[in-house]
């Protein structure tokens, strides 16, 4: 009795620091292969960081998970075939190698990923605003206290005042990192 083919998630190896390059090789290939009905999605875990240096604030991408790719896809012959021999790809993770085809990896666990990356995303609630003066928990500016002076709802960052080198400085915060000081009263006009 032959088992039903249904899409799933597999983890695939490649060269560490190629992810991108060997996702677009797979994407190309699906295309020109015309392997859209088996091969759904590629997706590289990569999650924005922001960098400070030279007091210069950078955006940069991490990969959450060097050397190593999520691609949703129907184990078919031919599209096992052709994702193992993408250039970069060296194999499947859950494949005992030997003809073996892999294990697929939960939906939980692909949705954990998912949510870590934003895409199942919920924001949190806060309990300040422009002007309160907070306490940052976490961090180089860690048990420094400082008065809110922007927002960022979207990012869920706060530009806080900090004193740094006897010099009142801007620095982004995560809101997960601040906790409100009580019994502060806004003197600024």
């Amino acid at each position: 009795m032959a088992e039903e083919l249904k899409k799933e998630w597999y983890v695939v190896n490649t060269y560490a620091g190629q992810e991108n390059r060997v996702k677009e090789n797979l994407e190309r290939r699906i295309k020109t292969m015309g392997l859209e009905d088996s091969l759904f999605q590629v997706v590289v875990a990569e999650e924005k960081v922001t960098e400070y240096k030279n007091n210069k604030k950078i955006e940069k991408t991490h990969n959450l998970f060097s050397g190593y790719l999520l691609v949703q896809m129907i184990m078919t012959d031919e599209a096992w075939y052709v994702v193992r021999n993408t250039p970069g790809v060296t194999g499947f993770i859950g494949s005992s190698g030997k003809g073996a085809k892999p294990f697929p990896v939960s939906q939980e666990e692909v949705d954990a990923v998912l949510s870590r990356l934003g895409k199942l995303e919920t924001k949190k609630e806060v309990d300040f605003k422009v002007g309160d003066r907070v306490r940052i928990l976490r961090g180089g500016f860690e048990d420094s206290e400082g008065e809110i002076v922007a927002m960022d709802d979207e990012k869920e960052e706060a530009t806080i005042m900090v004193l740094f080198a006897n010099r009142e400085t801007p620095t982004d915060i995560s809101y997960s990192d601040l906790e409100k000081v009580d019994g502060y009263e806004n003197t600024r006009s």
